[in-house]
């Protein structure tokens, strides 16, 4: 089973994911895997490099994040380039490893975690979607503790994806992870079960 794992900001997602890899599953993230895509000799960097310019390396050939961040910031145009450069590669990335996985065992669950599964157009290519929830208040508070930002510097941030209300929408399985650690563990548990994956 390919299941597409993904929330919002602050939810949780990386800590269901490793719920779910500690139970055997395996995981590909789509975090790592935009990592991987700008390592030097990778040809979505240079890609970069022929749209942006050499300003976007640095001395030792790899990208310069915050030169690019620079260049993109508010630039819709460059925004959705760099995105038309990097979305393909990760996604082509991701899904090298899933076929890899699957050639190892047909039948394991095979994860991938891609906070904007939905915004991206991704929730068709999986058997199905879990999205880990909390209510957007728990959300803000998180999100504000863990990264030590005003109420307006997080509200910013969480504009910026999909309403997590709209995500638990259309999500084929929902992990509430407002409650306790345990809580969500046995919500894990179930799901687990379900699939006959024990």
């Amino acid at each position: 089973m390919k299941l597409g794992l993904t929330g919002g900001i602050a939810c949780g997602k990386s800590t269901v994911a490793a719920m779910l890899v500690a139970r055997g599953a395996k995981l590909v993230d789509a975090d790592q895997a935009a990592r991987e895509v700008v390592l030097p000799g990778e040809p979505a960097l240079a890609a970069i490099v022929a749209a942006f310019g050499q300003a976007v390396l640095n001395e030792d050939g790899t990208m310069n994040r915050a030169e690019v961040g620079r260049l993109v910031f508010d630039n819709r145009e460059r925004l959705t380039a760099l995105e038309g450069i990097l979305h393909p590669a990760i996604r082509n990335r991701m899904w090298e490893q899933i076929r890899a996985y699957e050639a190892e065992d047909p039948k394991q669950l095979i994860i991938a975690d891609i906070p904007l599964l939905y915004e991206t157009g991704q929730a068709g290519l999986y058997d199905a979607v879990m999205v880990v929830y909390v209510p957007k208040r728990v959300q803000m508070e998180r999100l504000m503790t863990r990264n030590s930002l005003t109420h307006e510097q997080a509200q910013q941030r969480v504009g910026l994806q999909m309403d997590i209300e709209e995500k638990r929408g259309l999500a084929d399985i929902v992990i509430d992870n407002s409650g306790t650690l345990a809580n969500t563990e046995q919500q894990v548990d179930r799901f687990w079960l379900e699939q006959g994956l024990s």
